[in-house]
């Protein structure tokens, strides 16, 4: 299991301490990304190392994400979309485009993002006689809002030769104003995870904005296994309820009682199984002896035993601590709003009743997670 890179530990530590003073409506975690570009953590993933996607060890990423997530949520929430937009680059980009937006990162430290959820108007991209698109609509829930400076979209394609969802990374410097609404972004917790609503209407972009082909972002295994990244980032809140439970049942001295005792063991073993599920899922995307439909049943439990496992460490941190432990300013109080919030992740009920699907179609339960060979 990754153990974090002594470089990281301060940063990690700093973002904790500021993730506090960021816990506003509309605000956006500046200070906690600046210690993050200073640590060179923005381009870990696409230099050679642990860390990289060409890495044998996918969970160190997770771990990464997880660790991050401890420490602040919203910052794991947009760590984890500036991620995800790289590694789609990683899968679909040409040479050319990877080493253009890999410098963009590497030289000018640019936070990129994936914004994929419709808004009502949704998100078009209409092509003009001269062969340019122009973007119509809008997105939500764009976390980072105004502060990624690379945002990657899906557009639905308006051509008379090409149809399907097209990914788009914007050079937002480059184009019209991407008009901002903040007003819509008024959660219970990740208030600082700048989620907010995005009118790309009047944007004009080439073909060489375009990555990969129509409809690549929904290719199977790909974009359902990307779950466990921001599962991962859900399981570093978990383990911080349990550390921030920890410290205050001893500067209480309730470490004596049997029934908190039995609590924070119960915390321990369901941080230590997210971690196991986090782990075997890592293993089994990165083998390359499964097929689609395993890996994504797989994450998709995953997904499930996360999402309980935070919602029963919340709930035993409760019992624990009472009334006094999460009262405003203690950090609990904040981590526990966030994580409450950062867990309704779209289609959970679609994602636990996809398993049963997958176990049904099998003629017998005995082979279900057992390697096969990918056609």
């Amino acid at each position: 299991m990754f153990s974090n890179h002594p470089d990281f530990d301060p940063v990690l530590r700093r973002i904790k301490h500021f993730a506090a003073l960021s816990d506003t409506d509309g605000n956006f975690p500046i200070e906690e990304f600046r210690e993050m570009r200073q640590a060179g953590l923005l381009s870990q993933q696409i230099k050679p190392g642990k860390l990289s996607f060409k890495s044998d060890s996918l969970v160190d990423n997770f771990t990464l994400l997880k660790s991050i997530g401890k420490a602040s949520l919203p910052v794991g929430r947009i760590f984890e979309g500036h991620m995800n937009a790289l590694q789609l680059i990683d899968i679909y980009g040409t040479t050319a485009q990877k080493k253009r937006w890999y410098d963009e990162v590497t030289d000018s430290q640019k936070l990129f993002g994936v914004w994929n959820t419709q808004d009502q108007d949704g998100l078009f991209a209409h092509e003009r006689a001269d062969g340019n698109f122009i973007l119509q609509g809008s997105k939500t829930f764009c976390s980072g809002g105004d502060q990624i400076q690379r945002p990657l979209v899906t557009a639905e394609l308006k051509s008379p030769s090409v149809r399907g969802w097209q990914m788009c990374i914007i050079p937002t410097e480059k184009v019209a104003a991407i008009r901002q609404d903040k007003s819509f972004w008024r959660p219970l917790g990740m208030r600082a995870s700048a989620s907010f609503r995005m009118d790309f209407t009047g944007i004009i972009l080439s073909k060489d904005n375009f990555l990969g082909a129509p409809n690549d972002y929904y290719k199977q295994p790909h974009f359902s296994s990307g779950a466990i990244r921001f599962c991962s980032v859900q399981l570093g809140g978990a383990e911080a309820v349990l550390e921030e439970t920890h410290q205050l049942l001893k500067s209480i001295n309730r470490t004596e009682d049997t029934f908190q005792k039995a609590r924070i063991a119960e915390m321990s073993f369901l941080i230590e199984t997210g971690n196991l599920w986090m782990k075997e899922a890592a293993d089994k995307i990165q083998s390359g002896k499964y097929d689609s439909d395993q890996i994504i049943a797989y994450v998709n439990m995953a997904r499930s035993m996360i999402e309980e496992i935070c919602i029963r460490c919340m709930a035993l941190s409760e019992r624990s601590v009472g009334a006094r432990g999460l009262l405003r300013p203690e950090n609990l109080e904040r981590i526990h709003r966030d994580l409450t919030t950062y867990l309704r992740q779209p289609a959970p009920d679609a994602s636990l009743v996809s398993v049963g699907d997958f176990v049904f179609k099998k003629p017998e339960i005995k082979k279900l997670w057992e390697p096969q060979v990918v056609k």
